[in-house]
């Protein structure tokens, strides 16, 4: 499931290998999910820096949908949630990240 939210990162954002991707899985108890929701509800958190357009972003969502499907994973319980998170406070190299390539 690592390898398939890689490639939907690689097929939507048009990035190369992102090699910091963690999957948490909680049990049933520790986690309510939505109504409605099958017993394979999912939600894909994604930090990334900010910038990226609607087109981009809907990219990405109907990539991780294709490629979570292969584990049978209805579209319709995926949730995905994009964090934005200003390269000045992301720390990367011990410096942040705005100040790489400078």
């Amino acid at each position: 499931m690592v390898e398939a939210v890689q490639r939907a990162l690689q097929t939507g954002l048009e990035i190369p290998d992102h090699g910091c991707i963690r999957l948490v899985e909680y049990d049933d108890s520790a986690m309510i999910a939505p109504p409605g929701k099958g017993p394979s509800y999912l939600m894909v958190e994604i930090t990334l820096f900010p910038g990226r357009s609607l087109d981009i972003k809907r990219r990405l969502y109907a990539a991780l949908v294709e490629e979570l499907s292969a584990f049978g994973v209805p579209a319709s319980d995926i949730q995905t949630v994009l964090i934005e998170v200003a390269p000045v406070n992301w720390g990367l190299q011990g410096i942040p990240a705005s100040e790489i390539g400078r």
